[in-house]
């Protein structure tokens, strides 16, 4: 194999050991983590906007709009979630759950709760997980550079192409790592067989308990406890927006 191809496959495992090291995180650490925070690492953005509005409807601060809307109906109350006033603080007019979500301060709240949970261990930072999944995309480019550059032909052919494929297949795997890592599923399932749906809403009074269960359920959940407001408000995932469990 022509010496410059093992350069460029040198330079695809470095740029693999760099993306490693940006998806690597700390050992999760024991913390209470509220419904919002839950809801994040078990759908995403949407979720915990979601779990947010659910416990300002409860307090009377947001009811359903028009057409699919949510819109601000009092104060947020007092000593909120932080995730709960961006949302609550972007509700200058009525907006549907995909346009809160990109509201300024709702995004500002959810990018705080983010950060914490990388601190905690619980999830990769938005920024390291950027700047692993760019990296990993050079990979594939890096070892085709390869491959021009040296034009192997023959034997040296079929060798490039099969020690170029270990470091793409390497790179396709990691860059499909969930933001979430496997303890914090293992904790999120946990939860849920710890907290399954009830079958009737009279079975549960605690406001908390549903926010919890929302957290972890969502629209099922959210169909169970507040049928009209989530269906009037919008608050169902519909087609292309359904729920997806996961960042």
């Amino acid at each position: 194999m022509p010496t410059q191809m093992w350069w460029f496959l040198v330079v695809a495992c470095g740029q693999l050991a760099l993306a490693a090291a940006l998806l690597r995180i700390r050992s999760p650490r024991r913390v209470e983590l509220s419904p919002q925070a839950l809801a994040l690492l078990r759908g995403g953005p949407r979720a915990a906007v979601t779990v947010a509005l659910v416990a300002l409807h409860q307090r009377g601060a947001v009811a359903a709009g028009r057409k699919g809307t949510i819109r601000a109906n009092g104060g947020p109350g007092r000593a909120p979630d932080p995730v709960q006033l961006g949302v609550h603080r972007s509700l200058q007019r009525a907006l549907d759950v995909r346009a809160l979500v990109a509201r300024p301060p709702a995004r500002r709240a959810l990018e705080a709760l983010r950060t914490e949970l990388g601190r905690d261990g619980l999830l990769r930072p938005p920024g390291r997980l950027r700047a692993a999944r760019v990296t990993l995309g050079c990979v594939p480019l890096t070892v085709a550079g390869g491959l021009l550059t040296a034009a192997p032909s023959g034997a040296a052919l079929a060798l490039s192409l099969g020690l170029g494929a270990v470091p793409v297949l390497a790179a396709t795997a990691l860059f499909l790592l969930p933001p979430t890592p496997r303890a914090t599923r293992r904790l999120l399932a946990g939860l849920r067989e710890r907290h399954p749906l009830p079958a009737h809403r009279a079975e549960v009074t605690d406001g908390k308990l549903v926010q919890l269960y929302v957290a972890l359920h969502g629209d099922p959940a959210l169909a169970l406890f507040l049928p009209r407001f989530s269906r009037d408000g919008g608050l169902l995932a519909r087609g292309g927006e359904a729920d997806p469990g996961r960042l």
